[in-house]
């Protein structure tokens, strides 16, 4: 078994060291306590609501950064721990992205260029051209992605075709209205995306405020069925959940119905066909 912990936080705007501190320091806890992945939120090192783009290069790292060497070192305290989470990244070619990165004991193993940006993310960011990497661990194979990108079938679908066993989602979601009794609409997009990739997936929200933004608060880790193992709910905390990831492989439903054996690509052109 695997244990995870998806990270709820409240990072501050851009304050780096402050955020440095409290992204390692939950890595720190979460794997004292076990965590064998540990998710970090979308732009943990940064902040979200920047006031433009200037505000945002004064806190945007590259990867050999020493807030991701503060997230191996979380790491040597328990064999092949693993440590994902978002940040503002000053890219070699001047530009911005809304990355997130890959951390073990050994330093940094992958980086992600958030592809989908959301609203007024565009006045900031340059969106990611490559796909999410899905990188070996001890564990099994872990791929990425941010936010947004969740909410698109054809991306988490290619994250599945390429072998994850489990999808990490940094992300903020903000918060918006919903009918009495119903779980946020992002955790039923994270439950559906699991279930149609039979794919255990573990997303780590914010919780705060920041400039007038209130976030949903909706970090959990969800089983390759579909399910709700742990959510966290108001305020900061983490969602736990001790899940064989080996178990997103099997792609068996019932009998002779196969999520992979019974898909007809030739049919689907149109899903990623140029709107007209």
């Amino acid at each position: 078994m695997t244990r995870i912990a998806a990270c709820q936080l409240a990072p501050s705007i851009a304050d780096l060291p402050a955020n440095a501190e409290l992204s390692a320091g939950a890595a720190r806890a979460a794997i004292a306590d076990g965590a064998d992945v540990v998710v970090l939120p979308e732009l943990v090192t940064s902040g979200y609501v920047f006031a433009d783009a200037e505000e945002a290069r004064s806190v945007a790292v590259r990867a050999d950064h020493g807030v991701f060497a503060a997230w191996a070192a979380a790491c040597t305290a328990r064999q092949g721990a693993v440590v994902v989470g978002g940040f503002c990244e000053a890219g070699d070619d001047g530009l911005l992205y809304n990355s997130a990165a890959l951390v073990d004991a050994s330093g940094v193993r992958a980086v992600y260029r958030k592809a989908h940006l959301w609203d007024t993310e565009k006045r900031v960011f340059t969106p990611g051209s490559a796909a999410p990497p899905v990188v070996e661990t001890v564990h099994g194979r872990i791929g990425v992605v941010v936010c947004y990108d969740l909410e698109f079938p054809e991306w988490t679908r290619t994250v599945a075709l390429n072998g994850a066993d489990l999808l990490v989602v940094p992300t903020n979601w903000p918060l918006e209205e919903r009918p009495a009794g119903e779980r946020p609409g992002e955790q039923q997009v994270a439950m559906s995306t699991a279930r149609l990739n039979h794919l255990a997936i573990a997303c780590a929200d914010r919780t705060g405020s920041e400039r007038g933004v209130e976030w949903t608060e909706g970090s959990c880790v969800v089983s390759a069925d579909g399910w709700i193992v742990d959510a966290v709910g108001a305020g900061a905390g983490t969602a736990w959940a001790d899940l064989d990831l080996e178990a997103s492989r099997d792609k068996h439903l019932a009998g002779a119905a196969h999520l992979w054996d019974d898909r007809r690509p030739e049919l689907y052109e149109r899903v990623t066909a140029p709107r007209a």
